[in-house]
């Protein structure tokens, strides 16, 4: 990232929320706030004027809110997609999940602190995805199958899509973890870890790394913790 700056896109209906952000993201030497918008009809307008590399929406937004947004910013129709981090209040599970299928590269809770909106930001510009670490907990616990009875047949297993190594790598994704730590934890090169991913998205058809950590837990490929 030497030498480039990530023009960043606020949109939040809280116009002391936008200052904290800007004076968080402005003071970083490689992060400049290019715009603000307090609705999301507003940011829809900016992010396709503007160009950011990366805009932090809110959820609950007047006009158009951030799960749309996040839609309309990053689906197939999207003249240029771009990547979208959102940073709310709520952390209820249907907006995670909408977030994440509608193509977020991030999910994080405001109280989270500015460190992990900083890491948010470098993250979905590297193309990584970062979610706040408490949400990642409540739903590898939530995101399991209920238990069988002892008399009903074991389900028949779904044909695998992914290589031992490709699953094991999948683990690692849904578990929050960067190019670098996968490389670390697993022996091989970030390089390495990102080409594996960039063959698990193409299998798993997922739009980006956050698409790979909802099939992980749909699929139980990760296992709540203890």
């Amino acid at each position: 990232m030497t030498g480039v700056t990530i023009r960043i896109l606020l949109a939040d209906d809280h116009s002391d929320v936008r200052s904290g952000f800007r004076l968080v993201l402005d003071s970083q030497p490689d992060m400049t706030v290019v715009g603000e918008a307090a609705d999301g009809a507003t940011a829809l307008d900016l992010a396709r004027r503007l160009e950011p590399d990366v805009v932090l929406a809110d959820i609950r937004m007047p006009r158009l809110d951030g799960l749309e947004l996040t839609r309309l910013l990053t689906g197939p129709e999207a003249a240029r997609p771009t990547r979208v981090v959102v940073v709310t209040t709520f952390d209820h599970d249907e907006y995670v999940h909408t977030a994440l299928r509608n193509g977020a590269c991030g999910f994080l809770l405001k109280r989270s602190g500015p460190a992990l909106l900083i890491e948010g930001v470098r993250a979905a510009m590297a193309g990584d995805a970062l979610i706040s670490p408490q949400i990642t907990v409540r739903l590898l616990d939530r995101l399991t199958a209920p238990p069988r009875s002892p008399a009903s047949p074991a389900p028949a297993a779904p044909p695998a899509p992914l290589t031992d190594r490709e699953q094991d790598i999948a683990r690692l994704v849904a578990r929050g973890l960067t190019n670098a730590e996968i490389g670390a934890e697993l022996f091989i090169t970030p390089g390495t870890a990102k080409t594996h991913i960039a063959n698990i998205q193409a299998k798993l058809k997922a739009r980006n790394r956050v698409g790979i950590a909802a099939w992980a837990w749909e699929t139980n490929l990760v296992e709540p913790r203890a």
